[in-house]
This record gives C-alpha cells, structure tokens and sequence, in this order.
C-alpha cells in the first residue's frame, strides 16, 4: 500500500468520520482525500510532474494535512523549511532541492518574498490562509479549478516521499531523504512500540507538521483517527484541547513537558484520555519525568531517533523507573545498535561510542552531498548517527551527547548532558544548559545557563557542588549563569550552539 492508496482507503470506511480539527474548524476523512486530490492536480496543472519537489513553508495550519497528502496523492517530493527561520535560510533550503512550487503561509510571505526573484527554478507561489500578493497564486482559487478526482499515479516503494532538514549545527542545514518504502516501513515499525490506534484515537499535534510531529499523522489517518492540530504550541491551550478534544496521543520535547507541568491548569484539567505521551528530541531530567508520571500516570513513551534514522529505541511505560530512567529505552523490534570506535569497531557492553544504527526507518540518503553521505555511513550500510552512547547488559542505550557537544577541558571529556541532568535535579531549576567556554589554562570548562522555577532562589556554589556530587571536581561546571530563558529552535529545542557564541565568535573554533 502507498499513500494515496491509505487516504482513499480511509476515505471510503471512514466518510464522515472527524480527520483534522483546528481552531473549531473540522474536515472529514471523505473531505481531505478529495481536497488533497485538488491539490495533487493543481500541481500537474500548473505543469510539475512526478518526483517534483514542492516546498512547504508554515506554521501549523488547518490547511497542513491536507497539504502533507496532497503531495502524497500526486507522487511529489515535500520539502518542509522552517517557519522559525529566517529568509535567506528557507531561500537556500529551496534553491537546494531545486522545487518548482512553493506552498506558503501568507503571515509568513513577507519572510521570504524577497529572495523569490533569485529562485531560479522556482515556477509558483501558492499562498493559503490569507490574501495572495501579486505574482502569487491564490490557494483557494487554484483548488477550485482542479479536478476532486484523484490523478492517475503510479506509486512505487523506491520513489522519493520527503526531504527532511537536518538542523544546522555543524553548517548549513542538509536534506535528508526518505522513500515511500522506507516512511510506510518506519510507520509499522513505530506500531509495534506504541499503543494500538483504531479510529477512536485523537493525535494532538502539538509540534511542526511539516517536521517531527508528523510521525503520528500517517497512522492517525491510516485507522480513521482524527488530527488536532495546534497552530503554535501553549502550554495551557495544549492541557485545553487533551481534555475538550479527549488527545490520546501526543508527541512532544522535553521542553514542553516542562512548560504543561508549571501550568497552573496541569491540576485541574481531565488529562485521563491520554494513552501516549510520547517525547523525544533532546535529554529529559530525571526529576521532570518523575513529576510526568504523577500527573499523566504511566502513558509516557521515550522516543530515541533523528531525522536521518527514524524510530531507533523506545523505552515503554513500565521501563519508567529506577535505572532505566535515565536510558533512552531499547531498540525498537527491527532496529539494530551498535556501539563503535573512531576506527568503526565494534566496542563492549558499557563503553561509550558512536551509535551506529540500521533501521526501517533508516534514510535514503542526503540530498546532492554524497561526501557527508558517505561519512555517515559505515562500510556495511549502517549509519553513524553522531550521537555517543553505551548499551548495558540488557540491551538499554545510554546517551552521553552528540559528538561534536563535547567539552575536552585539561584532556578530560565532559559531557554536558550528564553535567544537565545532575544539575536538573534541583528542585529549584527549570531549565538548564551546559557549554564549554573558553578559560586560559584548560582550553575550555563548562558553565551551566540556568533558567530557575519561579520565586526560588539558589546560589552559584550550591548549583556547582551538585555537579561535583554527581561527577566529581575535575568534571565539575565551574560557573553558573543565570538566565530568564534559553535560546530555543521552532520545535522547543534548546539550541546549545546559540548559548555557547557569545564566548567563541572571535575566537580560532567553530561553532557546533
């Protein structure tokens, strides 16, 4: 089965059955494959073809979902850029993927309708959700003219499905590619580690459709479920919509969980329908998981994965406790992990390396850059995911940070996430983030950026002896910051390389 095939399917046994709400606006699943089949005929309309990549620049939307099955109806490539983004970045993600047609938000048009005339491939400009400015065309009006008839297609396993964008952190952002084989395979794979959906099910998408939280969409969908989309995300409109929308799944970072458990509505809201709280995307703190689990009750689902390898471990409710809280769970059923050296070797039970990983939902590859294609890569086709790490005896992972996150401070190597996690702890932190600033003698020594829970206070020394109690003194932060916020991505990422600038743009390194 492909896509399209999923939608019509869905389409015919689930007719009037609720497939997306947003901001009290409802479509049926009947509704989205017949407008999702004006959109892939528009497209051929205006004179794209098969394998075409199409850009797609928004926030969440009503229209997004139909927007995601369209292309899939037509067999066109979606390229999601970031709506948090500047202009000249959302440019370069469009130049680089050579797409012929742009579907664009119009709040978001001003951004980016500067560096439309260098765009030399770029043949339209679709704007939804408000006025069309000239030399655009009006979404609404080009819908109307195409057919609702689904186009005759064919849809093989090997044709391209998405081109995901890595983050940037080491340059300029990377296009990562995934299949139709690979995207259905990853959705059955991510069956087998979540709750099982039927249509009774209401997936809150509380992060960017056009990235991660598009994970849950096509299962959703596939059983007759019913998409709740949030247009951005607030913790309280989020605890609203868990109870008048009765979610029962949902995925989300680390920072959000934060934000719904200081929500003075986390005591009062009826959250009883949520089976699936399903987080993932960077370290979570012992003590914030603890405060989940009296809130949400044993629902929580710890997602290990990135966009060039989706679906790699989990660690299921019942795995919430003692040692294993501070994994990221096993792999999922058809995932395999390894732990390896710099040379590709293979490394024991308990040493930390390189994760290396081959998976359903593994990439097809990066997009025009076979160099760091092949870097990624080890000779035998699994993919080296930048992450360090170690298994136990009983197959958990343990996550150190990303490679390119390490401290080396007088020839010790520190890594900032266990330095966070002990520093999370204190019942007195919201937020924190640990880089390596530059110091004289030791090249670089961390320093933690703390965010403190409101009408608290706690001092620099009492924050560093906690680092010392976990790690010891060489390992220690040596200074402590503290701060109103943290820098974060579009999806509540805490972006470390923003903290860590300040202290390194004149100096001889880069910037991770």
């Amino acid at each position: 089965m492909n896509f399209s095939q999923m939608l019509q399917k869905s389409a015919r046994q689930y007719t009037d059955h609720p497939a997306v709400w947003c901001d009290g606006r409802e479509q049926t699943h009947g509704e989205l494959y017949q407008r999702a089949s004006r959109i892939a005929n528009a497209l051929y309309d205006l004179g794209l073809e098969k394998g075409d990549r199409v850009a797609l620049l928004s926030n969440n939307a009503f229209e997004t979902v139909e927007l995601i099955a369209g292309c899939a109806v037509g067999g066109f490539v979606r390229a999601g850029l970031y709506a948090h983004e500047s202009g000249e970045v959302n440019a370069y993600l469009t130049e680089l993927v050579d797409a012929r047609a742009m579907f664009v938000n119009a709040a978001l048009f001003p951004v980016i309708v500067e560096y439309l005339p260098g765009l030399e491939k770029l043949e339209h400009v679709i704007v939804f959700d408000g006025d069309a400015p000239d030399g655009t065309l009006a979404y609404e009006s080009v819908l109307a003219a195409a057919s609702p008839e689904a186009p005759t297609v064919e849809h093989h396993p090997d044709d391209l499905h998405v081109i995901r964008f890595s983050a940037g952190t080491t340059g300029r952002p990377k296009g990562i590619v995934h299949t139709i084989a690979q995207w259905m395979n990853n959705n059955d794979e991510y069956r087998w580690v979540t709750p099982q959906l039927d249509s009774r099910d209401a997936y809150l998408a509380a992060g960017q459709l056009t990235h991660a939280a598009s994970l849950w969409l096509w299962p959703l969908l596939q059983v007759g479920g019913r998409i709740v989309v949030m247009t951005s995300f607030d913790a309280g409109h989020a605890l609203e919509l868990i109870e008048t929308q009765r979610a029962t799944c949902t995925l989300v970072v680390p920072t959000m969980i934060t934000a719904l458990l200081a929500h003075p509505d986390i005591d009062t809201r009826d959250l009883s329908s949520m089976r699936c709280l399903n987080y993932a995307a960077s370290p979570i703190a012992e003590r914030t998981l603890q405060r989940a689990l009296d809130k949400f009750g044993p629902v929580l689902y710890q997602l290990y994965a990135q966009s060039e390898c989706i679906t790699i471990t989990m660690m299921q409710p019942h795995e919430h406790s003692g040692k294993y809280l501070r994994s990221v769970g096993r792999p999922t059923p058809n995932a395999l992990i390894t732990i390896v050296g710099p040379d590709g070797e293979e490394l024991p039970v308990g040493e930390v390396g390189e994760i290396a990983v081959s998976a359903p939902g593994q990439m097809n590859g990066l997009w025009k850059n076979p160099q760091s294609n092949a870097e990624r890569h080890l000779p035998d086709g699994r993919l080296l995911t930048r992450d360090m790490g170690y298994l136990d005896a009983d197959g958990y992972l343990f996550l150190s940070d990303r490679k390119e996150d390490m401290i080396i401070s007088g020839g010790y190597n520190i890594w900032p996430a266990e330095l966070e996690n002990a520093i999370a702890s204190h019942e007195a932190v919201r937020e924190v983030c640990v880089v390596g600033v530059p110091h004289e003698k030791w090249g670089e020594t961390p320093m933690a950026f703390v965010v403190l829970e409101p009408d608290v206070e706690v001092t620099e020394s009492e924050i560093i002896e906690v680092t010392r109690s976990a790690v010891g003194s060489v390992k220690k932060v040596t200074s402590v910051s503290f701060v109103d916020a943290l820098p974060k991505s579009g999806v509540g990422k805490i972006l470390r390389r923003e903290v860590k600038r300040p202290y390194w743009e004149d100096r001889d390194r880069s910037i991770n």
